[in-house]
This record gives C-alpha cells, sequence and structure tokens, in this order.
C-alpha cells in the first residue's frame, strides 16, 4: 500500500532499526541537520523503509532548498526577495517534518514525496 498524505506507523511496540533507535527517533533525527542527517541516515540503515523514507525526504527537500539558495544568490534583487521567503519555509517544513516523523506518520509531501517512493521501490 502506498502512503498518500499521512500514514500511521503507530503501533503497540515501536520498531526498532538497525542503529538500535526506535523508528520514529531515527525518522525525527533525519530531519535534525536537514539533508546532512538524512545522508547519514540513508546510508547507515538499510532495512527499515520508514527510516529510509525521512531520510530521502530529507535530502530531496532540505538538499534542493539548499541548492535553491546558493543559485538565488547570484539573482540580483529579486533572488534576494525570494531567498528572504525560502527562510521561513524552510523553518516551517523542518518543524512539520520532524513532528510527523515522531509521531510515527510517513508523511509524504506533495511531488516530492512520490520521486523519495520511486527511489524505495
Amino acid at each position: 500500500m502506498e502512503p498518500t498524505g499521512t500514514e500511521s506507523n503507530n503501533s503497540p511496540n515501536p520498531k526498532k532499526t538497525s542503529s538500535g533507535l526506535e523508528e520514529n527517533v531515527a525518522g525525527l533525527l533525519c530531519y535534525v541537520l536537514g539533508f546532512i542527517t538524512g545522508i547519514i541516515f540513508l546510508i547507515t540503515e538499510k532495512e527499515n523503509r520508514f527510516v529510509r523514507f525521512h531520510a530521502m525526504q530529507s535530502i530531496f527537500i532540505f538538499g534542493g532548498l539548499a541548492v535553491l539558495n546558493i543559485v538565488l544568490t547570484f539573482i540580483p534583487f529579486i533572488g534576494g526577495i525570494i531567498s528572504f521567503f525560502i527562510g521561513p519555509i524552510s523553518l516551517i517544513l523542518w518543524i512539520l517534518l520532524m513532528i510527523q516523523a515522531f509521531r510515527g506518520e510517513l508523511y509524504k509531501l506533495p511531488y516530492v514525496g512520490d520521486l523519495v517512493l520511486k527511489q524505495l521501490k
């Protein structure tokens, strides 16, 4: 079954990951330092699909926003204005994704979540 929007992974017995962490904690940690922790968890976690999903989503979202921010610095005026709005949007996404992962939800962002699911297959 493919997740749509949110899908809960809450169960009476939380699953452990190969790192020994509970999967909801590992999912949250995928977002803590943006794409950096996403890369770390994607490399270290080989089995748990929940953690791998959140790690990849973190890489795609925050890596993409970092690249976008760098590109926008080369565009005079309009690039600065757009960059000004990317910061708060990134913060809101960061908090939302960490909360959803900690709740045990496979929260799929539009478009990016679909890309992540294709990569996990």
